[in-house]
């Protein structure tokens, strides 16, 4: 089941430029057909649903797709509270720029300086902006918590299990760096367990009050926050999670997954709403919470080469680095440049993305049934729709 609604702006609404630069490259227009097809085809054995929103000066549409309940078959609710994964990353970034520009902490200073015995000790310095932009070269860690063996079967069983932010942090002894620091760009959660812990250590603080009193309070982000540890609820209306599981006999069955520990915390564990994410996004690329030093680096990508990151796969990258402290770069093939971030969690795989004279944004979230990326061809379609195509990278 779909619904949609929406309406295109002229196209002139699409362009914006300045005679004394070159104008960006003109967003498509808003074609209602094509996002709506962008979702289309839910539920299947990927995604059991899906919604999207549009916003800004260049049009406005907003569609669901599948169900957001296997055994009643309610639909997806268009502003439902979602799992945002890996976007609480940019709230962390903003909140340690933001301390940055009140001269509490260097981002150019080695993180060890202020967060002495947190890192291993055989690590070399790392600075805290080496571990917003993922420049830093930690180690990714021997085992991760997340997955254990990397089954849908294990989370499955553990979605509740919780792990405090060292605990993961303490996954990195006994193993190599990966670079030596600034050298490269992998994508790596670790430094945003360390970019939390030194929020928290910075203003005495817990990571959810700050976010609380520096985000989403002044900006009246009602459904926007940090759970605490073992608050494994996700607010309603919502769409149910769920993970396709092996059965002893080889059968598959959905385990619903909706209710699980938010232990990624400031790396991956906050909640959110698509209304709250458009207005977080909006006020912060309008410069509302960082002075223009802190706001540059938002969209400053270090020119370095990628490391096998997770995050910088398109051939627009050229194995070059996009990730920048808190956001991400992506290009489309016609020459359009987004900023956003892409998060996931068991049962839930979401992103915002917008232009960066906020001409247009987007905010959508899925709900895979895997834990292999199958539904990595959604995301494909909703950026080809919604500002042109991104052709992956030659593996």
């Amino acid at each position: 089941m779909t619904l949609a609604t929406g309406v295109a702006a002229p196209a002139s609404a699409a362009t914006s430029g300045s005679t004394r630069a070159a104008a960006p490259a003109p967003l498509p227009g808003l074609d209602p057909v094509a996002l709506k097809a962008a979702i289309g085809g839910l539920p299947n054995a990927d995604v059991t649903g899906a919604l999207l929103r549009v916003t800004g000066r260049a049009g406005h549409w907003s569609g669901t797709s599948g169900v957001g309940n296997l055994e009643t078959g309610q639909g997806v609710p268009p502003n439902a509270h979602i799992r945002i994964g890996s976007i609480s990353k940019v709230f962390t970034a903003t909140i340690v720029l933001q301390l940055a520009a009140e001269h509490r902490i260097d981002l150019d200073e080695p993180v060890q300086r202020y967060l002495p015995g947190v890192l291993p000790a055989d690590l070399p310095p790392v600075t805290i902006g080496q571990l917003l932009n993922h420049t830093s070269g930690l180690p990714r860690g021997a085992d991760s918590p997340d997955f254990g063996d990397g089954s849908p079967e294990w989370f499955a069983a553990n979605r509740m299990k919780s792990f405090t932010p060292q605990q993961v942090i303490d996954l990195m002894a006994g193993q190599p760096m990966q670079f030596a620091p600034g050298t490269a760009q992998q994508y790596n959660g670790m430094n945003y367990y360390v970019a939390g812990l030194l929020v928290e250590k910075i203003t005495g603080h817990s990571f959810a009050d700050e976010v609380r009193s520096r985000i989403t309070r002044p900006l009246a982000l009602h459904d926007t926050y940090v759970p605490g540890a073992h608050d494994s609820r996700l607010p309603s209306p919502h769409s149910d999670g769920y993970l396709m599981v092996k059965s002893p006999d080889d059968t598959t069955h959905p385990v619903d997954v909706t209710e699980q520990s938010p232990w990624p915390w400031a790396e991956g564990g906050m909640i959110s709403t698509p209304a709250d994410l458009d207005r977080f996004v909006t006020a912060l690329f309008l410069g509302r919470f960082l002075p223009s030093a802190q706001q540059a680096e938002l969209f400053t990508v270090p020119d370095v080469p990628s490391f096998h990151s997770s995050q910088c796969r398109t051939e627009a990258d050229a194995g070059r680095a996009c990730m920048a402290m808190g956001l991400m770069r992506v290009k489309a093939s016609n020459g359009v440049v987004v900023w956003g971030k892409t998060g996931s969690r068991p049962g839930y795989t979401s992103g915002v993305f917008s232009t960066r004279d906020l001409s247009r944004k987007i905010v959508y979230s899925l709900n895979p049934t895997n834990c292999n990326g199958n539904e990595s061809r959604y995301v494909q379609q909703i950026a080809a729709a919604s500002f042109g195509p991104v052709v992956p990278a030659k593996s």
